[in-house]
């Protein structure tokens, strides 16, 4: 079917998907009135992959079939590849505000990388390559919006899942017509608006000698046995303000419950192989981080800009100190320019012949450590102007119309386009939906003290150390040791 339509993915949304949300089964997610607005926002952006103006930039012809797909599943193979990848993603992220953290860009990226990968799969078990590259094959086909499963229950952290099973998603049984899994995944971003969910990670099970827990897979979200229960909705009440932001862009993020199903092994991508599953987690994801920080760049231009037009409403955006957090925010947002070109200009091939962006691992702790003090920044320029804004219903009350005009305007602006503003930063930063956008930014690239631990360990000082360990030497001891591997004046990159 190629490209989606905005129509075509409403009516697809209706699959009998087994679909909860507050205790209700919702049978049609496109007309609930919990995810119609969001399931919308979606679809305007799929159709305008079909606006002539946007089609090159958001769609390639595949060469092997002549098909045009959607740009996120091009597996780049130069520079040029990239880039467009990079564009391709910027439009995207450009039209949701840097809100999509699940956006179809962002995750056919990773089917990108599943399919890059597909050569060392198929050395954990025959088929399982193939396997990989049919399914990279059939999401890039029928445009498929996806979404992936990666956390286990938050049960007790504290034991182990051999001696409690039900702490992580496990391989209950292999027959001849697939595995049998049974558990839960948390967090599942966007899976009540997705086609398909692709549950992977499980590399820390390699250590743990339980390899039941290790496994790969991709299925359709209304595969029988597949529970997705939905969180508390972030749109905003039926009253009041519109609540752009949360009623568009909620992803919705849920809990998958495997009651014993059924995945066929053509389904099936990894088993039982912890080693592979901790090196294949990075190899996928090489993409996905690249189109990540593109998304990232994109919130901090969104919260900026805010930031900037909450300090002038009200006449402080002259003010040193103002300027100064504003500047802060601008840097930030400068720098995952550099980040972007640092992941191109270091790109590298990778084995089965595809471009992939260089590491940015120290980028990606770097976004979690600022996503914070971004948020911040605005609440401190809005301050209690966040919390005390008039309705729409307080705005057409001809008694209290008045008063605010009088003593709610601002500096070039009046009551009413004020509080649009000042409720816009507030859902960015403060109400549910900011507060969940926030706690996304910390969590989504996973823990940050593993990471920076991880960034520890990679990182080669063997050059610095040896140039130290040689300073502090006494000096009769200088002449006698060795020469240090490379000399002061060595390239920075071969310290790397």
């Amino acid at each position: 079917m190629t490209l989606l339509t905005g129509d075509r993915y409403r009516a697809q949304l209706a699959d009998g998907r087994e679909l909860y949300l507050d205790g209700e089964r919702v049978t049609s997610p496109a007309d609930h009135p919990a995810f119609k607005p969001a399931v919308d926002e979606l679809a305007r952006l799929l159709d305008l992959q079909h606006a002539p103006e946007h089609r090159d930039l958001l769609t390639w012809v595949d060469p092997d079939t002549g098909d045009r797909l959607a740009r996120g599943y091009q597996p780049p193979h130069s520079l040029e590849d990239l880039r467009l990848q990079r564009r391709s993603a910027e439009f995207w992220h450009a039209e949701s505000l840097g809100q999509h953290g699940r956006s179809p860009a962002f995750m056919a990226s990773i089917a990108v990388g599943v399919y890059d990968f597909r050569h060392r799969l198929e050395a954990n078990r025959a088929g399982f390559g193939a396997n990989a590259e049919a399914w990279y094959r059939y999401c890039a086909q029928n445009d498929l919006v996806l979404s992936h499963a990666l956390g286990d229950p938050q049960i007790d952290r504290s034991a182990d899942p051999v001696d409690d099973p039900d702490l992580a998603l496990r391989v209950l049984e292999e027959n001849e017509h697939g595995i049998v899994v049974r558990g839960a995944k948390q967090l599942t971003t966007l899976a009540p608006l997705a086609h398909e969910v692709l549950v992977y990670l499980s590399a820390s099970f390699a250590q743990r000698g339980a390899e039941q827990f290790v496994v790969w897979f991709a299925l359709p979200l209304n595969t029988p046995g597949l529970i997705t229960l939905c969180r508390e909705p972030l749109g905003g009440e039926p009253w009041g303000h519109a609540h752009p932001l949360g009623a568009r862009f909620d992803e919705q993020d849920a809990m998958l419950f495997f009651d014993d199903v059924l995945v066929p092994w053509d389904r099936v991508f990894l088993l039982r192989d912890g080693d592979l599953a901790r090196t294949g987690l990075g190899r996928i994801n090489a993409w996905s981080a690249y189109i990540g920080h593109v998304r990232f760049r994109e919130r901090l231009r969104t919260l900026l800009a805010t930031a900037t037009l909450v300090a002038e409403s009200i006449g402080v955006d002259g003010f040193r100190n103002v300027q100064e957090d504003l500047g802060r925010l601008a840097g930030y947002a400068e720098l995952t320019e550099y980040f972007l070109d640092a992941a191109e200009s270091r790109a590298t091939t990778t084995d089965s012949g595809l471009l992939a962006p260089g590491d940015t691992a120290a980028s990606r702790v770097w976004s979690a450590e600022v996503a914070g003090s971004a948020v911040e920044i605005v609440r401190k320029i809005g301050a209690s102007g966040l919390l005390m804004q008039p309705t729409a219903g307080d705005l057409a009350h001809p008694r209290l119309r008045p008063h605010l005009d009088r003593y709610m305007r601002g500096r070039g602006i009046d009551a009413e386009r004020k509080s649009r503003l000042f409720r816009l930063a507030w859902e960015l930063t403060g109400d549910g939906f900011g507060q969940r956008q926030d706690l996304y930014e910390y969590v989504h690239r996973g823990d940050l003290t593993r990471n920076r631990i991880n960034l520890f360990k990679r990182y080669d000082q063997s050059a610095t150390r040896e140039r130290l360990r040689r300073l502090v030497e006494p000096p009769g001891a200088l002449s006698q040791s060795p020469s240090p591997t490379q000399s002061p004046t060595a390239p920075l990159e071969a310290q790397r």
